[in-house]
């Protein structure tokens, strides 16, 4: 995650109470990004889902990034583990990147390392698909 102060995130109640559960199940004891995500949680601003802004990153939304330095456009939607596949743009909320985007807004950036150690700077430039805006507010 980022070195610096870290933006102001929102969450869903719904979201938030899935993630919570999820937290707290041994698997994820011990994982170092399931930490970073407990204190993501910690921080966040959390409102009921019909609350949430069409700009916001929710769970199963499916966003653009841009890698600022290289300028590589990226199209991720951010989904529990078990549903994760690199190779469809379906990024984990426990992986690095899936925690850094949970809860941003368009024109937001993130910091993260890559898994060879590589870092990167995505700034989200549009929410294209979002649950609660699509009208799925308890899915």
């Amino acid at each position: 995650m980022s070195q610096k102060a870290s933006p102001p995130i929102t969450l869903s109640s719904r979201d938030f109470d899935r993630l919570d559960a999820l937290l707290d199940t041994p698997q994820w004891q011990h994982n170092a990004t399931a930490h970073a995500l407990r204190d993501e949680l910690d921080r966040a601003n959390v409102v009921a889902p019909e609350k949430i802004p069409d700009n916001l990153v929710t769970m199963n939304s499916t966003v653009t990034c841009v890698e600022e330095i290289g300028g590589k456009q990226h199209v991720l939607t951010l989904c529990y583990p078990a549903e994760a596949d690199a190779a469809k743009g379906r990024v984990s909320v426990l992986a690095p990147v899936g925690a850094a985007l949970l809860g941003l807004t368009t024109g937001q950036t993130i910091d993260w390392t890559t898994p060879d150690g590589q870092p990167l700077r995505l700034r989200v430039t549009a929410v294209t698909f979002q649950p609660e805006a699509a009208g799925q507010l308890h899915r």
